[in-house]
């Protein structure tokens, strides 16, 4: 299934909750890191997908703050998972020119994985065709958090008046400073729930919720949420055409 010519342009920004690697495995008498080895499959699988359907900004959910009281076990296999992916991936991810950023609390991952993104980052960072970011040890109220000391910290050191804080000031200094907000987030696996993710930023995202398990997320899926997304009048707290 291919969106038609005569539908309207695709989301520009476009960040996906991937949920369901767990129940995949269990739905196949699994363990849980089988479900996640596929989903990193499925990773690739949509970055190919957001080129060909013109999206140029992909973030994805790759990790939770929350997701650290997981057992030590799986834990410590996903972050070996997440190193095999940025020692085997990455040269492709260049040579396809994406740019890579990751979002969340690095301090908490092991410092190799941490070299390892810095490497990444630095390769990719010339990069245009596509920008994807991977939130990892991630929390939205985080990230708010953090951007509020760090402005409270300039505050109290004279670098800027706090009567001068608004919403713009306080969007510089999250993670995502330079990515524009998300037009629309799908969340795979049929919850319906933000999960801590991107708190500030889906103020006016358009959210769409599909049943598929992460694993078996398609190009079709995609399409389909896109064509979702089209779907939807997007007011941006404005009466309806009031907007256009």
């Amino acid at each position: 299934m291919t969106l038609s010519s005569d539908e309207a342009m695709p989301p520009r920004h476009v960040a996906i909750i991937m949920d369901g690697n767990g129940r995949w495995a269990k739905a196949r008498g699994l363990p849980r890191i089988a479900g996640h080895k596929r989903g990193v499959e499925a990773v690739k699988n949509a970055l190919t997908a957001a080129g060909e359907l013109g999206v140029t900004h992909l973030t994805l959910f790759g990790f939770s703050s929350e997701n650290w009281r997981r057992p030590a076990v799986e834990v410590t296999e996903l972050m070996g998972l997440l190193k095999y992916y940025l020692q085997s991936e990455v040269a492709e991810l260049h040579r396809q020119g994406v740019r890579l950023k990751v979002i969340g609390q690095r301090d908490r991952l092991p410092r190799e994985n941490v070299l390892l993104i810095e490497n990444a980052e630095h390769l990719t960072r010339d990069n245009e065709r596509l920008f994807l970011t991977v939130a990892l040890s991630y929390g939205g109220r985080d990230e708010i958090a953090s951007a509020a000391r760090s402005i409270a910290v300039k505050a109290a050191r004279g670098e800027l008046d706090p009567a001068t804080i608004d919403e713009t000031l306080l969007e510089q200094h999250l993670f995502t400073a330079t990515l524009p907000d998300p037009d629309l987030i799908i969340r795979t696996s049929g919850e319906k729930r933000i999960s801590n993710f991107l708190l500030w930023q889906n103020a006016y995202s358009e959210l769409v919720f599909i049943d598929t398990l992460w694993p078996d997320f398609s190009k079709a899926d995609f399409e389909d949420a896109i064509r979702e997304f089209h779907g939807r009048e997007r007011r941006f707290g404005a009466t309806a055409g009031s907007h256009r």
